[in-house]
């Protein structure tokens, strides 16, 4: 489709079009009528790396990354039902809105309710709920390790209390039986020195040599002794004082040292442990990104919606879309045939005659326009179809042509009748038949009876020219009406009598139009081929294009010559005809053609008969005043200045007004130069693109 057909599917629903945009904007304000105000409050949250994170290639893809991932945990639910507790009402994931400022780390969130205090609560106490959400969350990475470290200090510990315990435990009973084994070598040693120190007092006055010789063993024995019972004492005496055993190489010594290098190796795994542990947490609070609020939320002083002329253009531009929706959908599911374009597209025909809507506006049709209104524009529609018929006509030589159409309803007749008249006011003999003997209507338009007519022809009992009938008003044009309706049409019009019939009638006169049944019954086919062309009547909107194949189809079948394509009732609003619709408009004063509803005055002094349509010639005067314009009439046949070559042809004559006295009202009788321009007929081709045949 060409814009062309776009601009004219709109003025076609024009009027869907303009419904869909007043209903739409009467939604739109029914909307803002009836809408809740919201406000808006927002905050702004920089996410920021892991302090640890190395910087790569790679780092503005994780940053874009990390700051998305925040974007999606802050409308997840457990951070709704988490600020929900804190806040005592539920928070909705439709009232938070949560968008990246572009090229930052920076996030937006906005909250939308009906009171503005509630709505900067919610975006704060969402930030706070993110916040401790992602320090759970990247706690969670640490905790296996963490629990696991803690359970082997837990263990650790408890095993070197088990060992302090039990090391305790053996220390005291080491000093006890040591104090007991002290106890008992003092006791022996200072019983013993008491002895000697007993015997070398008694030996002191000794003067034997043996006397002499036992107190120097004696005082021997007892210097030996003194320092043993001595170094007893101190070893008793810090087992009472210090309560530690004294180290011997006995089972009990043995043990404890074992216990204490035990319980030694537990207290460096202990230490281990708790390094590791620290480590650990160290590692959490380095890798955790930091999410800091930097802009907090301040209570909305405006409410965001309702905004009325947005909602009023938003409501208005969807009525429009809507209807332009459904107005294309008809359009695409419209077989019918609307342009010329379409004919040649679907039917490769050329449009010979453009013919407007002749109804009055109250639902009548005056089928014989031509006839009533002989300078109307469809009248000059009609003589450019007579004048495209009569290029046609350059190397064939058109003596009968059939008019019909693919459906009923469609204007055949009517552009049958007129399509006589017009060409009988060029001068020629024009016999109209009506070849419809099912539903004939020719009898009816012109008043006649039907009682003789062309079925009376197959009886061979009347003669052509007694079934020919003239008709009034307009010389030169013939009817012959349908007959009383047989029972078999087609046969009828099937045989060599209708033959015989046709050539009698091409002999009498110079042209013969056949108005034929619809292309839906037999008989059209019969007389497409005794024709020698065939007009194709189209109602644009109406006639289908399958229809129209359909009868296209059927004439080429019986070999029958389609003249072309004749768009009858034309909407005087259509725009796919050019500006054939301003063809119809009023003409402004002074333009070369202007019609007259009432009937013409005529020159004072010169009163002129009028004459059948074929001999009248038209004067037409330019207009000097806007009350001055006139039309004449006079008989072509009787002025000599008109009697040139092929002067049945010159229907259109214009030459100067005589010159009028205003004083007296009167022509003025001067006598002027005959001054006399021979104008051609009008002709009228409004789609251009055509070409002849």
């Amino acid at each position: 489709m060409e814009l062309r057909d776009y601009l004219a599917m709109a003025r076609r629903w024009a009027w869907l079009l303009a419904i869909g945009l007043v209903l739409g904007a009467v939604v739109g304000v029914l909307l803002s009528l009836y809408q809740s105000p919201a406000y808006r409050a927002s905050t702004r949250i920089l996410v920021l790396r892991a302090p640890q994170e190395k910087t790569t290639d790679y780092t503005y893809l994780s940053d874009q990354q990390l700051v998305q991932t925040y974007i999606q945990l802050l409308t997840t639910r457990p951070v709704l039902e988490n600020a929900s507790a804190r806040l005592g009402y539920w928070v909705s994931s439709n009232q938070v809105s949560v968008q990246q400022i572009r090229d930052t780390q920076a996030i937006q969130l906005a909250v939308e309710d009906e009171d503005p205090q509630r709505a900067a609560n919610i975006a704060n106490v969402l930030v706070e709920v993110l916040i401790d959400q992602n320090e759970i969350i990247q706690a969670s990475r640490y905790t296996l390790t963490e629990q696991s470290i803690q359970a082997q200090i837990t263990q650790i510990e408890a095993q070197i209390a088990q060992l302090g315990t039990e090391i305790e435990n053996v220390s005291a009973e080491t000093v006890v039986e040591q104090q007991k084994q002290v106890e008992g070598q003092i006791a022996s040693l200072q019983a013993e020195v008491n002895q000697l120190q007993a015997e070398i007092q008694g030996l002191s006055t000794a003067t034997s040599v043996d006397q002499q010789i036992s107190l120097a063993e004696k005082q021997a024995r007892l210097d030996q002794i003194l320092p043993v019972l001595t170094l007893y004492q101190q070893i008793y005496t810090d087992l009472v004082v210090l309560g530690k055993p004294v180290s011997n190489s006995g089972d009990t010594t043995d043990r404890l040292s074992q216990l204490q290098t035990t319980l030694q190796l537990y207290q460096e795994i202990f230490f281990n442990l708790l390094n590791n542990l620290e480590a650990i947490r160290l590692a959490r609070l380095q890798n955790t990104p930091n999410v800091v609020q930097i802009e907090s939320a301040t209570v909305p002083s405006n409410p965001i919606r309702p905004r009325p002329l947005m909602n009023i253009g938003l409501g208005a531009a969807l009525g429009l879309m809507l209807a332009g929706g459904i107005a294309f959908l008809i359009e695409y599911i419209d077989d019918t045939i609307r342009t010329p374009e379409d004919i040649d597209r679907i039917l490769k025909l050329p449009v010979i005659g453009y013919i407007g809507d002749m109804s009055d506006g109250q639902g009548g049709i005056d089928e014989l326009h031509v006839i009533h209104r002989p300078r109307s524009p469809i009248s000059e529609a009609f003589r450019s179809m007579r004048t495209n018929l009569e290029f046609t006509n350059v190397d064939r030589n058109l003596k009968k042509i059939l008019v019909t159409s693919s459906g009923p309803g469609e204007g055949k007749t009517t552009i049958s009748i007129n399509l006589a008249a017009i060409i009988a006011q060029g001068g020629r003999r024009v016999l109209l038949m009506d070849a419809d003997m099912r539903r004939p209507r020719i009898h009816t338009i012109f008043g006649l009876t039907n009682r003789v007519g062309l079925s009376v022809l197959f009886r061979g009992n009347s003669t052509l020219r007694s079934v020919m009938r003239p008709v009034e008003g307009v010389e030169g044009v013939f009817v012959i009406t349908s007959g009383n309706i047989p029972p078999n049409p087609t046969e009828l019009l099937a045989s060599g009598r209708m033959d015989q019939i046709l050539h009698e009638a091409s002999r009498e006169v110079d042209l013969v139009i056949i108005d034929s049944p619809p292309s839906l019954v037999a008989p059209f086919q019969v007389l497409a081929a005794k024709a020698d062309g065939v007009l194709l009547v189209i109602q644009p909107g109406h006639t289908r294009a399958d229809s129209a194949v359909a009868t296209l189809e059927q004439l080429q079948r019986v070999n029958a010559r389609t003249l072309g394509v004749v768009l009858n009732k034309i909407p005087r609003s259509s725009y796919y005809y050019g500006g054939y619709h301003q063809y119809y408009n009023p003409y402004q004063r002074g333009a070369y053609y202007y019609q007259h509803e009432e009937s013409q005055p005529q020159l004072e002094g010169q009163p002129m008969r009028m004459l059948p349509p074929a001999r009248q010639t038209h004067v037409y005067y330019p207009p000097q005043s806007e009350f001055e314009e006139q039309y004449y009439v006079k008989d072509a046949s009787t002025n000599p200045a008109v009697q040139l070559e092929h002067a049945e042809d010159q229907n259109e004559i214009t030459q100067p007004r005589p010159a009028v006295n205003p004083g007296a009202g009167k022509v003025d009788t001067q006598e002027h130069p005959p001054e006399i321009e021979i104008l051609p007929p009008l002709t009228f081709t409004p789609y251009e693109g055509i070409e002849d045949e």
